[in-house]
């Protein structure tokens, strides 16, 4: 039926009018998958409707909480059973079910017309969010000349007041912000602006751009500009699809200064010659007219460019490789050659995702004529910040070393001391805000699962007279929650619930499956430490022989197995 529907207490049935009637969805998708068939869907419906029939319990307490369950398990079975809000469920999830205007959908649409009126109501919900949206980004550069911290003359500074300090120097700034206003589905302006700043001469220009979206294959836009340097430009931009593979962009703009006008033209044309290669070929006129092809290749762990330039006043030919390496903890290790006419250059260095919406990287640059620099940036949501440091001239040793070791001593001291203390805190804190807010919820569950369990009790001894008369599948312990290792790091409780029962009655024919879902869903479970990650310990019997086992919250589980099986000598 789709992609995985129901998770636990976040599926399907969710919605106001069906808050609590997670039961029967939960244990259809949780043991039989998303892919259960209508039969599956009544096979359980029967099953559970004969564990809380109210006629079953004579005991006025849990009569009450049997009518109760017993309808959440009807009205789950009304959603579940009808094609079309089940196949809205399983292309969409739940949002699809909250997209206003499903109510005058005919009834008899199939999964491909209802994923089209889907889209349908979704464009004309985001249209209606057109206004409150915006892309704000921004840039911040600062260069700084460290050249005296390796290069300089003693003798020049033994007499002169100050002099046994080096002097470091901020060369250059640049600022740069944009943000966009989507002014309909197809248009949209972009209003740009950037300040610059070098050896203490320095300008600024603002930025005017309208886009507008021709059809699925192209666009085009107009840009105005104006600026304390260049004057006045006027431009225009095209952006089209030729093929499946293949794309052309043509730019043409007019330069307004005291000079006159200067015209200029640019064309390039890209094709995809496999699935991680793009060739390029472009031509540029103008005040620096040149024709320049070049090969670019990328892969998850390396990137490759070859380009060759013929042109006024600059012509090179340009060749950089460059290896990715990344581990588990999103750090990514770079490094890359190239080498032209203009020389060669050496970079290597690393990036690191420091936060949920930050990247720290550092790279050192060394080369023949430009010498040693070090370049870190700071990428900060859709605002990124640069400080290019030029160490040397030349290429010395003591550059290339502190280069190398600084950034990373500092680094390291920053996340021992700032950034681990700081993003622990602030999990803390979102834990216990997320424990707060669901605290009724939990309550409410915890509630429930206590009334499901007290009304398993005559099935469960049932179904364990007749697993026992055939040494089948009996399960003896069953714990759900965060378990503490022997080696943790400080002291905690376990939180855990006691699942036996519940586990006990999804036994059939001496066997229990659960897919891949969160188990905090199923009849007689909740959650008992919201937001933590979470354990299921079982320990069974199965033809007289004990096994055990240790699943993750949200890993399937098949019973019994050979390999949970607890040999004697254990």
């Amino acid at each position: 039926m789709g992609c995985a529907l129901l998770n636990g207490t976040q599926g399907l049935l969710d919605m106001p009018s069906i808050h609590q009637s997670s039961h029967l969805s939960s244990t259809v998708y949780l043991f039989y998958g998303p892919q259960a068939t209508q039969e599956e869907l009544k096979s359980s419906y029967r099953r559970l409707c004969m564990l809380y029939h109210p006629d079953k319990h004579r005991d006025p307490e849990l009569k009450r909480q049997a009518e109760q369950l017993f309808t959440y398990v009807h009205q789950a079975y009304e959603v579940l059973s009808d094609p079309q809000s089940r196949a809205i469920y399983d292309i969409f999830g739940k949002k699809g079910l909250e997209v206003e205007g499903w109510e005058v959908v005919e009834r008899k649409r199939t999964p491909a017309e209802i994923r089209e009126e889907y889209e349908r109501l979704q464009r004309e919900r985001d249209e209606r969010r057109l206004q409150q949206r915006t892309n704000p980004k921004g840039t911040i550069s600062v260069g700084i000349d460290a050249t005296d911290l390796f290069d300089r003359y003693e003798e020049d500074f033994e007499d002169a007041p100050g002099g046994g300090f080096p002097h470091i120097d901020i060369n250059r700034m640049h600022i740069s912000q944009s943000i966009e206003a989507p002014l309909t589905t197809s248009d949209t302006a972009v209003l740009s602006g950037s300040l610059s700043t070098r050896n203490g001469n320095g300008g600024g220009n603002i930025n005017l751009c309208v886009r507008r979206v021709t059809s699925a294959r192209g666009w085009g836009e107009l840009e105005f500009a104006a600026g304390d340097i260049r004057g006045p430009l006027f431009g225009m931009k095209v952006f089209r699809n030729v093929t499946a593979r293949c794309f052309v962009t043509a730019q043409w703009g007019l330069q307004f200064s005291s000079h006159g006008v200067r015209p200029s033209a640019t064309t390039m044309m890209a094709r995809h010659l496999d699935q991680n290669t793009m060739g390029y070929l472009q031509w540029r006129w103008g005040s620096q007219s040149a024709m320049t092809t070049s090969i670019v290749r990328d892969t998850k762990t390396s990137h490759f460019t070859l380009a060759l330039q013929l042109g006024v006043p600059h012509s090179y030919l340009m060749m950089s490789y460059q290896y990715k390496f990344q581990d588990e903890d999103q750090t990514k290790v770079k490094g890359s050659i190239k080498t032209g006419f203009f020389g060669t250059v050496v970079e290597y260095g690393a990036e690191r995702k420091i936060s949920r919406h930050s990247v720290l990287a550092a790279t050192v640059s060394i080369g023949v004529p430009q010498g040693v620099s070090l370049k870190i940036r700071l990428n900060r949501a859709s605002q990124t910040y640069l400080f290019p440091i030029h160490l040397t001239d030349q290429i010395l040793p003591s550059a290339v070393f502190y280069a190398t070791v600084g950034p990373l001593a500092i680094y390291l001291a920053v996340q021992k001391l700032i950034i681990m203390p700081y993003v622990r805190a602030q999990k803390e804190q979102e834990l216990e805000k997320q424990k707060e807010d669901s605290a009724s919820e939990i309550a409410r569950r915890k509630q429930e699962a206590e009334a499901s369990v007290l009304l398993m009790q005559e099935s469960v001894k049932r179904i364990i007279d007749a697993e026992e008369s055939k040494m089948g599948l009996i399960i003896l312990n069953a714990w759900y929650g965060k378990f503490v290792s022997d080696n943790s790091q400080k002291p905690e409780r376990a939180k855990v619930i006691d699942v036996t029962v519940p586990l006990q009655c999804l036994v059939k024919d001496s066997k229990l499956t659960l897919t891949e879902a969160s188990k905090a869903g199923l009849p007689g479970f909740y959650d008992p430490c919201v937001g933590e990650e979470k354990s299921l310990k079982l320990l069974y019997q199965f033809r007289g022989a004990l096994h055990q086992v240790l699943s993750g919250d949200t890993e399937p589980l098949r019973l019994p197995k050979q390999s949970h099986r607890i040999s004697s000598e254990t």
